[in-house]
């Protein structure tokens, strides 16, 4: 059984068990969140829509963090433009708990 769920403009296939790296959400450590889900396999069958709705997931958070440093960088030629900038994305670690179908 899995489930796509919706977090941080992403779309995420998980099933149970599984530990994912999601965008930041502004939960603690340990905390319980639940996930708005899109679509949910059950056996073979296939449930979207509005009968998605009802489904739940429900994920505990392991920690915090941030990506590796992709780095940016801005040149123009011919006028001496260089530009070097450096961004870490922040993440939260989730595990899925449970899926509710």
């Amino acid at each position: 059984m899995y489930a796509i769920i919706a977090t941080g403009g992403k779309q995420y296939k998980v099933s149970e068990g599984d530990i994912i790296k999601v965008e930041k959400l502004n939960a603690e450590k340990d905390a319980t969140v639940s996930f708005d889900v899109v679509v949910v396999s059950k056996d073979s069958d296939i449930i979207c829509g509005d009968a998605a709705k009802s489904a739940t997931v429900k994920a505990t958070v392991l920690g915090e963090g941030k990506a590796k440093k992709v780095v940016v960088y801005k040149y123009k030629p011919k006028t001496g433009y260089h530009k070097k900038n450096g961004h870490r994305q922040p993440f939260t670690l989730v595990k899925i708990d449970s899926i509710n179908a």
